[in-house]
């Protein structure tokens, strides 16, 4: 039962990161109509909207604190894709991934135990330098830095949707805090870019909020209901490996030497984290 459960949240986990990164690179091509903050803002915008109008949260699904969870929970995603938008337009898409995993890899790391604590994660860090290459000294700076801001917000992000997903049954965190999301993004940079929107945009932005984030959002939250949440930040690890396959299937970004061999360590960490990362205590019922 256990092999299961990990297995079926491995799964979750993976096919919200095929999701993420092919919406990602779709979400890229947008860029020079409506900027990042635009791309950013418009898949936040229709995935509050989606869920709100679909799932139609109800004040007794949630306790005052699990309700403010769901608040900060919505402040860290948008977080995340803002950051994340912003280093995708100054670096190529693997790279980024990489960096960002430094969160999902620190939550690994903090929250792990045994003899797999640093192996998995260990294994996936060396990934992730043959990924970025720090020593070459060609990848810009401040998308660097865009990246790390979104890894901490991701690390957040972990810890706060499985709390959330514990307490809060189905989806209905995420039906918070999406639109939450929307909110704080609307806040930042709506006044920018609103005037850039037109009708065109405004469609295409519907297809790609489902793809991203409400799709792969969804699914984590699922996983993180099968993983701990160690497992899940390693099994992370796969996501710079697909990000520089859907770079250069959809982008011709081409991976060099050592960006391969950092994917084929990546994957194997993610492996392992699967294997081992069940949570021994499951999800109660009404919940999970």
């Amino acid at each position: 039962m256990t092999s299961d459960r990990a297995r079926s949240g491995a799964m979750m986990a993976v096919g919200a990161m095929a999701c993420v990164q092919i919406g990602l690179a779709f979400a890229v091509t947008l860029i020079d109509d409506i900027g990042v903050e635009g791309v950013a803002w418009l898949r936040l915008m229709w995935a509050g909207v989606l869920l709100l109008v679909l799932v139609r949260p109800r004040w007794t699904a949630f306790t005052r604190r699990s309700f403010v969870m769901c608040v900060v929970l919505g402040m860290f995603t948008a977080g995340i894709t803002l950051l994340y938008m912003a280093a995708v337009d100054r670096i190529p898409l693997g790279t980024a991934s990489a960096l960002e995993f430094l969160g999902p890899l620190s939550v690994a790391v903090a929250r792990g135990h045994g003899r797999g604590r640093l192996l998995w994660p260990g294994i996936a860090a060396v990934g992730v330098v043959l990924l970025t290459e720090p020593w070459s000294g060609t990848v810009d700076q401040v998308g660097v830095a865009y990246a790390l801001g979104s890894a901490v917000c991701w690390a957040a992000y972990i810890l706060l949707t499985q709390k959330v997903g514990d307490e809060v049954a189905g989806i209905a965190g995420l039906a918070v805090s999406m639109p939450v999301a929307a909110l704080f993004a609307t806040a930042v940079v709506g006044p920018t870019v609103i005037p850039r929107i037109d009708s065109h945009i405004l469609l295409l932005g519907l297809g790609l909020a489902i793809l991203l984030p409400v799709v792969p959002f969804a699914l984590e939250l699922l996983a993180l209901r099968r993983l701990t949440t160690a497992a899940f930040g390693t099994l992370m690890s796969v996501e710079p490996a697909l990000a520089m396959v859907v770079g250069l299937v959809i982008l011709h970004q081409v991976p060099g030497p050592l960006s391969v061999f950092g994917i084929a360590f990546v994957v194997l960490a993610g492996a392992g984290a699967a294997r081992y990362g069940a949570r021994s205590q499951p999800v109660p019922l009404e919940v999970g």
